[in-house]
């Protein structure tokens, strides 16, 4: 074989192997950061798993941890921490077993018309986990609303997670029809809505501990006259809720405000303007028309939004440190709590019970509302 007939049979494996390196040269540059980030995400996960079953106590020279298996879930879920978790529960009335009742029978309905309208194996055991974590709210719920009875951070966390998010998406959405109006001045409105995503948690809440004040507060005048200067909000447990409720809506309602006004101003211009000269109202309008244009957008800023709820600690922390009693405290803060007393296996257990919790939640609401709203488009 002569040089040329060698440097041609040459060629086309140089020119597959530059080209294989050329198609993949994209995974090649991403992959130094993805290991990293694996690295640091892989290892406190290992670690915290491992601290979950142990028992942390400091030793001369350091510490030493004592594996201790699934006590420390234990003594969370049937033990001595439970009134802290779960709530301190008491016998369900009556009305609450009617309560109880027609929750069950709706989740049976639910359950039966996804198995007549043909099932899959994953469905089914998802829908059931789903069902299962709904069924012990509830049975939670009702166990700790008579008197005596004492919700625990689990209740308290869905408290600011459902009520939060949902009243954040109402003002939002509200907000954002407002400012696609041809209205004066909407534009210096949205850039005051947007303000209060640019402070700080920690902000917001110095900023509402301030405000709350009924002796020395802006609004103690308003307070003074009103005669609730001897009233103390954060004495009572569901006034120190909502209070911590108000703060987190007002930071959080500008995030849902600018993105469902960017899917508002998206929506088609042509079908509107068809509507507006056939008659159509302005509830009609948005029933038939922007709805669906946004439905997608929605539930996907309200799943985005579900999963930073879940992790709500600063403002619980600064207006209440968690009080009072355990009335406003996360789950999120419970496991700083027991990390700061030392109690490292217990937070580990809280926090991986957390994620448990928020994981159904968020795999449920995408499977059932966010894959749903996709028939829109």
């Amino acid at each position: 074989m002569t040089l040329a007939q060698t440097a041609n049979s040459e060629t086309p494996s140089r020119e597959t192997r530059d080209e294989w390196i050329d198609r993949n040269s994209g995974r090649f540059m991403v992959l130094p950061a993805v290991i990293v980030l694996l690295c640091f995400a892989i290892f406190p996960l290992i670690i915290s798993i491992y601290l979950s079953l142990s028992r942390f106590a400091l030793a001369n020279g350091g510490f030493t941890l004592t594996f201790i298996g699934l006590y420390n879930y234990k003594r969370l879920l049937f033990g001595v921490q439970q009134y802290h978790l779960i709530g301190t529960l008491k016998p369900i009335e009556t009305s609450g077993w009617i309560l109880f009742a027609v929750f069950a029978a709706a989740i049976l309905y639910w359950l039966v018309r996804y198995v007549r309208s043909g099932l899959t194996v994953l469905g089914l055991i998802g829908r059931l986990v789903s069902a299962a974590l709904a069924a012990g709210l509830v049975l939670a719920l009702v166990a700790t609303l008579p008197a005596g009875g004492y919700q625990g951070t689990v209740l308290t966390t869905f408290v600011y997670v459902l009520v939060g998010v949902a009243a954040q998406f109402l003002i939002g959405l509200g907000l954002a029809l407002l400012c696609a109006q041809p209205i004066r001045a909407r534009n210096f409105f949205r850039v005051v809505f947007f303000i209060p995503l640019m402070v700080t948690p920690v902000g917001v809440a110095y900023i509402f501990r301030m405000l709350a004040d009924m002796q020395k507060g802006p609004f103690a005048p308003v307070s003074a006259r009103l005669g609730l200067t001897a009233w103390a909000w954060a004495t009572e447990a569901w006034s120190a809720r909502l209070m911590v409720l108000i703060g987190d809506t007002w930071q959080w309602t500008p995030f849902m405000f600018i993105v469902l006004l960017a899917a508002i101003e998206n929506q088609p211009r042509d079908q509107l303007e068809a509507a507006r000269l056939d008659g159509a109202g302005g509830f009609q309008t948005f029933r038939d028309i922007t709805w669906p244009a946004i439905a997608p957008v929605a539930a996907t800023v309200v799943l985005i939004r579900l999963i930073e709820a879940f992790k709500i600690i600063d403002l619980p922390n600064v207006l209440t440190a968690g009080g009072p009693g355990l009335a406003t405290e996360s789950m999120t803060l419970h496991a700083f709590i027991a990390w700061r007393t030392q109690d490292l296996g217990g937070s580990a257990a809280i926090g991986y019970l957390l994620l448990f919790v928020s994981t159904i939640t968020c795999v449920s609401f995408f499977n059932y509302v966010v894959r749903w709203t996709r028939r829109y488009q």
